[in-house]
Order: structure tokens, then C-alpha cells, then sequence
């Protein structure tokens, strides 16, 4: 996936058996992140608390060829990750993402909600 102006275009660059999955994660944390608009940092939809794309970041989503990766900054820290998140560098942690299955709206609000509480 090459570089891309906006959220959109990353969007509809992504392969379309996974774009229908990016567009439900895309609109679970829209949901739960109402007054936050992502925007594209170090390449992938990111949502962030501060006043620029990165400044206090909550979570994002990076499309792979065959998975979506649904992560969290201080994903380690989250309660409640059913055994679904799994570790990455320094605390943070994610979710793959390979069908409309595993995007899970109840769950993932409940994440979002725990990962803003630990920006603030």
C-alpha cells in the first residue's frame, strides 16, 4: 500500500475482502470515539487526544494483506482483552482482524473507552 492524502484513500487502496472489515472496525470506533476524527499517522488511521495526529494516541488500525491489525497504544494495560489482544513492543497490544466476525462492537467499545481513560 503506497502513501496516501487521507483516510479514504487509505481505505479504498486496501484489498476489497478486508476493506469490509476496516470499514466496520472504522465505524465501531467512530461509534466510540464520536468527537474524534482519525487521521493518517506513520501511515494508518490513527484516533488521538491532542491537537495533532500522534499527540496522545488511543488506537488505530493498519491494513496487512490478509488480516487488519486493530491496536492500542497501552493495549497491555486494558482489562477485560479476552484473550484476544495480544502484546506488541513496549505495552502496546492488538487484535488481527480477518473477517466482519471477529470485529466485535461491544468489546471493541468497551477497549476504546479503557485506552482513552489512559491517554488522559
Amino acid at each position: 500500500m503506497g502513501k496516501h492524502a487521507n483516510v479514504q484513500q487509505y481505505v479504498a487502496d486496501v484489498p476489497e475482502g478486508l476493506r469490509d472489515v476496516l470499514a466496520k472496525a472504522l465505524a465501531v470506533v467512530g461509534e466510540a470515539l464520536p468527537k474524534i476524527e482519525p487521521a493518517l499517522w506513520h501511515g494508518q488511521p490513527t484516533w488521538s487526544l491532542g491537537d495533532k495526529p500522534g499527540q496522545k494516541p488511543v488506537c488505530f488500525l493498519k491494513a496487512y494483506p490478509k488480516h487488519v491489525t486493530f491496536g492500542f497504544w497501552k493495549g497491555q494495560l486494558i482489562e477485560g482483552g479476552s484473550d484476544r489482544l495480544e502484546s506488541m513492543s513496549r505495552q502496546m497490544a492488538g487484535v488481527k482482524l480477518r473477517d466482519l466476525d471477529d470485529v466485535d462492537a461491544d468489546l471493541f467499545t468497551g477497549w476504546v473507552e479503557q485506552a482513552r481513560a489512559l491517554e488522559k
